[in-house]
Parts: C-alpha cells; structure tokens; sequence
C-alpha cells in the first residue's frame, strides 16, 4: 500500500525530477525526441510547475513507498481544467508512476484517491485525457469506469495528436 501525499511548493524539485523521469519514460521511445524535449522543456519547466503548485485550483499528490516518490497525480478543478472548466467535475491532467512501480497497482491507488476526492467534493463526473494511442491506458480507464465522450489535439513539440476525452459519472449527485 502506498501513502499519498500532497505536493508542497517545497517538493518543487522532486516533482520536476518525477514529472520529467515519468514523461520520458513513457513517451519518448513513441515520438520524435525533439518534440518529447521540446515538450517537456516547457511543461516542466521550474517557473510553470511553481505556477502550477502554487494555483489553488490544481493539486498534485505523491505516490509514496519507504518516504520516496515514485508517482503522482495532477487534479484540475474549475477554471484550472484544460478543457470543460466546469464546477461540478475534476480534471486529472496528469497520473505517471515510475517505471519500475508499474504492475503494482500505484496508478489504480491514485485514481481512486482522485474519484474519492471528486465524492468527497460532491462533483457530478471525473474527466482526463489520454493519447489516442496509448492503449494501455485506454484499457485502464475503461476498466475504472471512464467513457470516451470526444476528443481533441494535443500539442507535443511539434507534432499534433489526439487525446481522447474520458468521463466517468460519480453516483453521489
């Protein structure tokens, strides 16, 4: 069982480390190395994700095991959303744990922290976006609930792809 815990500004530099460790691992033997970096040269940067600790409408938590960090999860609410902006949902923009904690169920955990959060909140529905071709993550979702409900661009560097929309309805409203 991991303990989660949410991110401080003081954790600034261990969420920059995790965030670019995760993305890379992730994505970068899928794209084209330049558009990977370029991304995530500004995603990344010290300055945008001070920004992003510091907005009072996102919040980032830890996947904690033995006092490190070995995974986290981005939540959106209102205006903070990349896309719908809507007071009755939550967003999670980003959910990445570290390769070698993959096939323990540390994603799982963290995904339904955030549903038990958007409960705890009394939100209508959980929503995110997930890259077209990354089935693997599709399946999960789907297997958590999540619906796809449409679909937009996404930019990394500069090459556009898809992200599709999921949804899934909480039965507290």
């Amino acid at each position: 069982m991991i303990a989660i815990k949410k991110v401080q500004a003081s954790d600034l530099d261990t969420l920059i480390n995790l965030s670019r460790k995760t993305f890379y691992d992730a994505f970068f033997h899928l794209n084209d190395p330049a558009d990977v970096n370029a991304y995530a040269s500004a995603a990344f940067s010290s300055e945008r994700m001070l920004s992003e600790v510091s907005n009072p409408n996102s919040a980032f938590y830890f996947a904690v095991i033995n006092n490190e960090a070995i995974g986290y999860i981005k939540l959106n609410y209102a205006p903070a959303q990349t896309e719908f902006k809507d007071d009755k949902a939550v967003e999670v923009e980003r959910i990445y744990v570290l390769a070698g904690n993959q096939g323990q169920q540390i994603g799982r955990q963290l995904l339904d922290f955030a549903i038990q959060q958007a409960i705890n909140a009394k939100l209508e529905y959980i929503w995110l976006g997930v890259w077209d071709k990354n089935n693997h993550a599709i399946r999960f979702y789907q297997r958590a609930g999540f619906e796809v409900i449409g679909s937009h661009n996404f930019m990394l560097g500069n090459d556009r792809q898809v992200d599709l929309l999921m949804k899934k309805t909480l039965l507290n409203t």
